[in-house]
């Protein structure tokens, strides 16, 4: 077992550089808070080459180091929790992460979880589950515009490569020579408005009849490409950047996520969820703007969902945190992001004894505000429903450190890089007061910066199926 370590180093305020630096090192990870560009982030953390990987594919798990392999059937939270155990970091570096596990747990584990059932085909070929164990990171706090290398002292090679890791984050390339990335080919839709007009009424028929009150439905969108997602990341982040971004670089795919939304954070026991319902679109007037806002604020729709969903989360929260503790500390609050408004709800609470971030995530997951209320019968609709598995949209994208901190999202305004395949998704949540026009709209408008992000990467402009409506 090595040491701690703990060294700072030059602040820059775009890490990008900084990920460049190391995204040659197997498995590369970046957690992105957009910081300065939005002012909820605060820290980035940057890592790469983990000495353990998990990855769950159905029923089994693969665990891989440098020099060993083995394939496990238990379930995966449990199999993460005793990977983790196994590392326990020193108490003394106060930085939200010195080592841990990074990276996706998608929608479809939810399978290990609850029983569905199993019509629908997966969109993309990738893992429910991808995680790499990482023994050392790069921590930038843009608030204190400051960095940290840090290693939790839980593999020997970190000692070794310490030096070599100091040199390239102290020198981060002024260019990367990476391939132009490229649509080749329309962006195709899974459902046009008379599809989604025809599933939209079946799920109203469901809330009439009292088998829900709200199912969070969604529609992908797909497209060829060429060239380097990591070009195509760099754009969206300038574009839509975001408190809880992410761009993780596996060997089977790309994940690229610009997503707003806190799923789930652990510190000191201490737990919060932040849920968001309710969305509408900004404008370059601020007149506009402001109006748009303050009509999302009064909305008594948009209130009601959003409350529903609180709902659902303090119920999963009490599963595993003290009596007692759980608490709303706001509630239909406005925050304002690159291109929409959202109204966003804060429940917080304290971890019981016993628990910990990992029984946590395991009682949450997936999160509430992708699913729908009641939860399993909105799931069930669900997967009756859309037109493919989820994956990684809705699961979630972040860190659980050796120490007990998480912090999480849920992974929306997020897109799948495989081969020459991109494809994203987008949904909202349904209602008894629901329109199908206004629902399908809100789609475009959640989606429109990854639109543009898309378009600007194309040899034509607006390259795009005919069946998807302008934004």
């Amino acid at each position: 077992m090595s040491v701690p370590r703990k060294q700072r180093l030059a602040y820059h305020e775009d890490s990008a550089l900084l990920f460049e630096s190391i995204r040659d090192l197997p498995w590369p990870v970046f957690l992105d808070s957009a910081r300065p560009m939005v002012e909820q982030g605060r820290y980035d953390i940057i890592s790469a080459a983990p000495f353990q990987t998990l990855i769950t594919r159905g029923q089994t798990t693969e665990i891989r180091t440098a020099s060993t392999r083995r394939l496990s059937t238990e379930d995966p939270f449990e199999l993460l929790r005793g990977e983790l155990a196994v590392s326990l970091l020193s108490p003394g570096l106060d930085l939200p992460f010195a080592g841990g596990a990074i990276g996706y747990f998608s929608y479809d584990l939810a399978r290990r979880i609850e029983q569905l059932p199993a019509a629908l085909k997966p969109l993309e070929d990738m893992p429910e589950m991808a995680i790499g164990l990482y023994d050392w990171a790069l921590v930038v706090d843009h608030i204190e515009r400051c960095s940290w290398l840090v290693s939790a002292g839980s593999d020997p090679a970190t000692a070794a490569r310490w030096a070599s890791l100091l040199e390239r984050l102290s020198r981060p390339p002024e260019h990367s020579v990476t391939q132009t990335f490229r649509l080749q080919s329309p962006i195709h839709s899974s459902l046009n408005r008379t599809d989604y007009q025809q599933r939209f009424n079946r799920i109203q028929r469901y809330i009439r009849e009292g088998d829900c009150y709200q199912v969070n439905f969604a529609e992908y969108f797909q497209a060829d490409v060429e060239g380097d997602a990591w070009e195509a990341y760099k754009r969206l982040r300038r574009i839509n950047p975001a408190p809880f971004s992410a761009y993780l670089e596996f060997p089977f795919g790309r994940v690229l996520s610009s997503s707003p939304e806190r799923f789930l954070k652990v510190n000191q026991r201490h737990v919060q969820t932040c849920p968001i319902k309710g969305t509408a679109p900004r404008h370059v007037l601020p007149e506009q703007d402001q109006a748009a806002a303050s009509q999302l604020n009064e909305s008594v729709k948009d209130r009601a969902e959003n409350l529903m969903i609180v709902d659902l989360l303090r119920n999963d929260l009490g599963k595993v945190c003290e009596i007692g503790s759980v608490e709303v500390t706001s509630l239909f609050e406005v925050q304002s992001f690159a291109r929409v408004h959202h109204l966003v709800s804060v429940v917080e609470a304290v971890l019981a004894g016993g628990q910990d971030a990992m029984s946590l995530l395991r009682a949450c997951f997936p999160g509430g505000s992708i699913t729908g209320a009641p939860k399993l019968r909105a799931m069930q609709i669900i997967e009756e429903l859309e037109t493919a598995r989820r994956g990684i949209y809705c699961g979630s994208i972040g860190y659980i450190g050796f120490a007990g901190a998480m912090d999480s999202n849920i992974a929306i305004r997020t897109l799948v890089n495989q081969s020459n395949r991109i494809s994203f998704w987008a949904g909202g949540g349904i209602v008894a007061d629901s329109s199908a026009a206004a629902e399908y709209q809100e789609i475009l408008d959640k989606s429109a910066a990854i639109f543009e992000m898309l378009d600007s990467c194309s040899r034509k402009r607006s390259l795009r199926d005919p069946g998807v409506p302008g934004y």
